[in-house]
C-alpha cells in the first residue's frame, strides 16, 4: 500500500469527521484494486489513477457522512443509494460507517455483479445490492417510504432525482443529492418537490480535498406521503421531468 495514498484517504476522511481506522483503510485499497480490475472487463469509471479514484469517488462519498448521521434512529438507519454505478456513495459510507444497512441499487446487471463480488470479497454485512429501476422499486411495497435516507451521484437533473428517490424515503427521511459546482437545479425543482412532498433542508457547498472540485450536497427532507401515482413509469420522469 502507498503511505501517500492512505495518508490522502486518512487525511480527506477528516476534512469530513471521518476517522478510518486500518481495517477500514484496507477495505478501500481492495476496494480500489476490485475496481481497477473489473473496469478493464466493465466500464465502471473513467476515473482511473488511484489518486483520483482517492479523492473523486472515496473522499467525494465520505463528503455526505456528516449528514447522514443526524438522522440515523437508534438502531440501524436504512440508507438506498440509487443509480450506484460502482458502488458510490454507497460502499465508501459502508465501509467508514458499518452500522448503516445499504441497499445498492443499479440497472446495469454488470455492474450489480461487480458490486456483489465487492460485498463478498470485503466481507461487508447488511448491504445488498439489486438490479432494476428506481421507477420500478419505488413502487414496490417492500422498497416504498422504508428508507431513513436515499442517496444519489451524479444519476440525472433534480427533478428527475426526487422522483427516483423520494418515494423510498420515510416521512421524516431525507433524499441527499451530490450535484456538481452549480445549485441552478434546484429552482427547477420546485414544482416536483410540491407535488412529492420534500422541502430542502440545506444546500451545502464543498470543495474536494487535494483539489478545486467543488460539490454541492443538496439535503431534502420529506414531510408528508407521496401521491400513489409516483414514480411513474420507467423512463417518464427522465422524459417529462416534473418541472
Amino acid at each position: 500500500m502507498d503511505n501517500d495514498l492512505e495518508s490522502m484517504l486518512l487525511k480527506g476522511a477528516e476534512e469530513f469527521g471521518v476517522r478510518l481506522d486500518k481495517g477500514q483503510v484496507d477495505k478501500f485499497f481492495m476496494y480500489m484494486e476490485l475496481l481497477k480490475t473489473w473496469n478493464e472487463k466493465v466500464n465502471l469509471t473513467s476515473i482511473k489513477e488511484d489518486r483520483d479514484i482517492i479523492v473523486k469517488h472515496f473522499i467525494d462519498s465520505l463528503s455526505i457522512l456528516p449528514y447522514i448521521l443526524p438522522y440515523k434512529n437508534s438502531k440501524s438507519s436504512r440508507l438506498i443509494d440509487i443509480g450506484t454505478g460502482a458502488g458510490f456513495p454507497g460502499i465508501p459510507l459502508k465501509i467508514a460507517c458499518n452500522e448503516l444497512d445499504i441497499t445498492l441499487l443499479d440497472s446495469v446487471e454488470k455492474k450489480v455483479k461487480f458490486l456483489e463480488e465487492c460485498i463478498d470479497s470485503l466481507k461487508l454485512s447488511k448491504i445488498k445490492a439489486f438490479h432494476g429501476r428506481a421507477e420500478d422499486y419505488g413502487n414496490n411495497p417492500l422498497y416504498r417510504e422504508k428508507f431513513d435516507i436515499s442517496t444519489a451521484r451524479a444519476v440525472a437533473n433534480l427533478p428527475v432525482l426526487l422522483e427516483y428517490c423520494l418515494p423510498f424515503v420515510r416521512i421524516g427521511g431525507i433524499f441527499i443529492a451530490m450535484k456538481g459546482k452549480s445549485s441552478d437545479e434546484v429552482k427547477d425543482s420546485m414544482n416536483a418537490m410540491d407535488i412529492l412532498g420534500g422541502k430542502i433542508e440545506i444546500i451545502k457547498q464543498i470543495t474536494l480535498p487535494f483539489s478545486d472540485n467543488k460539490r454541492n450536497i443538496i439535503i431534502i427532507k420529506k414531510f408528508r406521503q407521496i401521491p400513489a401515482k409516483y414514480p411513474r413509469k420507467a423512463g417518464k420522469p427522465s422524459k417529462m421531468p416534473l418541472i
